[in-house]
């Protein structure tokens, strides 16, 4: 065992004092899936559901209660679309169906719906290439119309100068919002390319065709873009309403040096370099939630993270605003104030003082399974402990569902079992599809604010209860959640167990 990992355990106790102080009941805690990297590559049907299940359970035990899955990297599918040819990064061949057969999204909505975990479709919106892929199939948008993409630096790139583009990205889109039961859509901080030295991006023509009167070329990318987001935003929400569309931008918006507003840092900006003005869209609402990636470490030179932490908290609040980690950089440092741990605790104690921040996304699911630096133990023990909620969307739907009917405990050949039936509802805003329970010894007054109490978060409409010999009295409350997790009234019944 490493000095590091032999210190985090044994400052174990005195952080889990800290975590039960400040038990956070809404908190989104995502983790990134991705299938770019190649780890799922000609894995074949069963050993990649096997390997993603394995994947899951891990994850629900450390806490996660989203996962945000990978399923278009460039302009592919791991789905069955009409749009676009299956990835080679699932098949090992693009335009090579599965065998045995298989639609790994409606796979995955299933399974993390079990877990209690929502799924939100994970897309790359303009990269129609990658390095790595060297042959496209005969149906691929940029085979079919070539003139729609540049190239740039190895890869492809859809133009986000021609409105067609735009249209052909909302359409698939809204082809997967409308044919699964996402949680929500998640694109991230590819728009235009990261700046390469000697690349130009072709773009002259389509500033000619469609300049409206923007003369100065930054500003009509950044206008490209903004009309991009906006009309992605309402395409998603005239198919599903309560779908959640989240960006994930890269980690600065502006260096101070470029504008007075901006992070002290000195590193590649959003707003500048990549044409995405994410604060624009965070403030107009156009965006349901803002992950932006922050992997650096505390003390980086050109990105400190507790820099970067404090600038988004006090600069992107309009939206619910969780935060990017990476988990292998946040292993392999160590805490400047104590180096004998590395930097979670530090990053975590940062996260509770930033009033904005109501989540976590982790950078990537595998580095969690395999518990780099200790990183999956140190969520299921102290931070992620309990379970947790998703942040409330008032501004998506504020009004919780009814309380629960009919809440009795009947025995059953499956054993003792809490039942309820669900609140009467009408329409995605008042129907429950979720119940919280949670449970309290005799004496103890029913406090449904502290998730330590909870005992599970189902889509079933009960749940089999420990019975142990009869003679210990426990109260057991529960609660409706609807789309958005607004929590309906408390019922409650008395049982001996």
């Amino acid at each position: 065992m490493t000095i590091v990992v032999a210190a985090i355990l044994a400052g174990c106790a005195s952080h889990r004092k800290v975590a039960d102080g400040t038990r956070q009941k809404r908190e989104f805690r995502g983790a990134w899936i991705q299938c770019v990297n190649g780890q799922f590559m000609g894995m074949g049907t069963r050993a990649m559901q096997r390997e993603l299940s394995r994947q899951l359970d891990v994850l629900q035990r450390d806490g996660v209660n989203a996962i945000i899955f990978q399923v278009r990297a460039e302009c592919d599918a791991l789905y069955a679309s009409p749009y676009e040819p299956w990835s080679r990064f699932l098949t090992g061949v693009q335009g090579k169906a599965p065998s045995p057969y298989w639609d790994p999204l409606a796979w995955m909505v299933d399974e993390c719906h079990k877990r209690g975990m929502e799924l939100h479709a994970w897309i790359n919106p303009y990269r129609a290439k990658s390095k790595t892929t060297t042959e496209l199939a005969a149906t691929h948008i940029a085979r079919r119309q070539p003139g729609r993409a540049f190239a740039y630096d190895g890869q492809l790139i859809l133009n986000p100068g021609i409105p067609d583009n735009r249209e052909y990205i909302c359409r698939v889109v809204a082809d997967i919002v409308r044919r699964y039961d996402v949680d929500g859509l998640h694109i991230d901080d590819y728009f235009y390319p990261y700046p390469a030295p000697g690349q130009v991006i072709p773009d002259n023509e389509q500033h000619r065709l469609y300049g409206n009167g923007i003369a100065d070329r930054g500003d009509w990318r950044r206008y490209n873009v903004n009309l991009f987001i906006k009309q992605l935003a309402d395409t998603i929400k005239s198919v599903k309403p309560w779908v959640k569309f989240g960006v994930s931008p890269f980690g600065i918006y502006r260096n101070k040096r470029n504008s007075p507003a901006g992070s002290d840092t000195k590193g590649l900006q959003n707003y500048d370099d990549l044409y995405a003005d994410v604060l624009l869209w965070v403030n107009n609402g156009w965006v349901d939630y803002c992950v932006p990636q922050l992997y650096w470490q505390i003390g980086h030179a050109a990105a400190d993270y507790k820099t970067l932490i404090e600038w988004w908290n006090s600069h992107a609040s309009a939206r619910p605003l969780y935060i990017g980690e990476d988990v292998e950089r946040t292993a392999k440092y160590a805490d400047p104030a104590n180096p004998r741990q590395n930097q979670l605790p530090a990053k975590r104690a940062l996260h509770a003082q930033m009033h904005s921040v109501q989540g976590t996304v982790l950078w990537y699911a595998k580095a969690v399974v395999d518990n780099i630096g200790n990183y999956g133990t140190m969520l299921r023990e102290v931070y992620w402990r309990y379970p947790a909620l998703q942040p409330a969307m008032p501004f998506i739907d504020g009004k919780a569902p009814r309380k629960v009917r009919r809440l009795k405990a009947l025995w059953t050949e499956d054993g003792y079992m809490l039942f309820w039936t669900p609140p009467k509802g009408r329409g995605w805003k008042d129907e429950a599809c979720q119940y919280v329970v949670y449970r309290f010894a005799k004496g103890e007054k029913p406090d449904i604010g502290n998730p330590s109490n909870i005992v599970g978060i189902t889509r079933q409409t009960f749940i089999r209860l420990p019975y142990e010999d009869g003679r210990s009295k426990y109260t057991y409350v529960v609660t409706a959640l609807d789309r958005m997790h607004n929590e309906g009234k408390p019922a409650k019944r008395k049982v001996k167990l």
